[in-house]
């Protein structure tokens, strides 16, 4: 059996990292299932999902690292369209998607792990993310 769900998210900044581990552990738990995948899918080319440890110096330090790699003020080609190069060429080392298993409707993270929408290319409104199930 497949469900599917889509989460929207607002977005405040032009650079974010919101913990969605609740809202994906919330929606698994009033869901009559067992266990199973969930895989949690972004739909936009200058956002993310990831998963990593929720701890304010790594965050800070993953935003500096992001930074450096593609700086701001180059002259990016694709700038001419719609000036945000820089948070396509973001994503190019993030991903889309996380699949996790989930047991007894809980998701099998590790003690540190959480689950991160990424924001490249805010303020946004209606961000997707499509949680799809399989059981």
């Amino acid at each position: 059996m497949t469900i599917m769900e889509t989460i929207k998210i607002n977005t405040k900044k032009q650079f974010e990292i919101i913990d969605i581990t609740k809202k994906v552990n919330e929606y698994l738990e009033n869901q009559e299932l067992c266990d199973g995948l969930i895989n949690i899918y972004t739909k936009h080319t200058t956002s993310a999902i990831i998963i990593n440890e929720n701890e304010t110096g790594l965050i800070k330090d993953f935003k500096n690292t992001l930074n450096n790699l593609i700086p701001e003020n180059k002259d990016y080609h694709h700038n001419s369209i719609d000036n945000n190069a820089r948070s396509h060429l973001q994503s190019l080392f993030l991903s889309s998607s996380q699949t996790i298993p989930f047991k007894d409707n809980k998701l099998l993270l590790g003690t540190w792990q959480s689950i991160f929408f990424i924001e490249l290319d805010g303020p946004r409104t209606n961000r997707e993310i499509i949680l799809t199930i399989i059981n």
